[in-house]
């Protein structure tokens, strides 16, 4: 008798996906739906499964390695990649569903806390999509485009330069000490900021002052760069993407400020 099945695969990947026990959350389909929506959650289908990709988690329908028929896994980024595969599956995607608030106007956002003060531990730059990134010890800002010789201000990045949050990524320092050496790729190494309470919020880096757009989390293609192993332990600790604001001169040891 297998010791995976789908629906316990599912409910497995429901549970990590909302931050509960796996053995709180019920097999049956119509019990797990009863469960999600006491929650004011929904699992919605993905029409497109093989195809989708999402800046946070969802579930797909893979097949089992072992050929036992397919299985849940948990995924996560843009591109998408595995952070959870309980089953041991292949690549190939059957289908899929996504964890959603049953009415977006009333889920509570998570609550404000302080970000707290830090320093500009490290600046990184790189000139071109995938080019080997280099340290400065400070770089020009420029308002609404990014770090003068880095790829996202001249649009030679991997992803799309222009839009909200493009301009600067930030990571903390104390990530990075718990990682160990990872070609992580953000623009500016943090210490003593908590970035995610920045979301949404503007500050200072020396005498540049940005605004928090939104988490920079991880995706498929920064774990292919690390040969694996970084994609589960960097969501939600991957960082902040930000715009500037009024540009300027940073300096490793510059003060991160909250406004």
């Amino acid at each position: 008798m297998p010791s995976h099945t789908l629906r316990s695969t599912l409910a497995a990947c429901v549970a990590t996906v909302i931050g509960v026990p796996t053995a709180d959350v019920p097999l049956g389909d119509g019990d797990l739906r009863a469960w999600l929506a006491g929650r004011g959650l929904g699992l919605v289908p993905i029409g497109d499964a093989a195809g989708f990709e999402w800046a946070g988690p969802w579930i797909a329908l893979r097949s089992a390695a072992d050929g036992s028929g397919p299985m849940a896994a948990v995924m996560f980024g843009v591109p998408s990649g595995v952070i959870w595969d309980p089953a041991g599956t292949t690549d190939e995607v059957s289908g899929g569903f996504l964890v959603a608030p049953l009415d977006v106007s009333v889920w509570a956002p998570p609550s404000a806390r302080e970000p707290g003060r830090g320093v500009v531990e490290a600046l990184v730059l790189a000139p071109d999509a995938e080019a080997p990134v280099h340290r400065v010890d400070e770089a020009v800002a420029v308002s609404g485009k990014g770090l003068e010789g880095d790829r996202y201000a001249d649009a030679r990045g991997t992803f799309a330069s222009g839009r909200p949050g493009s301009a600067l990524t930030l990571i903390e320092a104390d990530v990075l000490d718990e990682l160990g050496p990872i070609d992580h790729r953000r623009n500016v190494v943090v210490r003593g900021t908590d970035l995610n309470a920045l979301v949404g919020r503007d500050f200072t880096l020396g005498e540049v002052r940005c605004r928090g757009s939104r988490l920079c989390e991880p995706c498929l293609h920064l774990d292919k760069l690390n040969d694996g192993g970084v994609l589960r332990p960097l969501v939600h600790r991957g960082g902040l993407r930000a715009d500037i604001l009024e540009g300027g001169t940073v300096h490793v040891g510059d003060v991160l400020l909250p406004l």
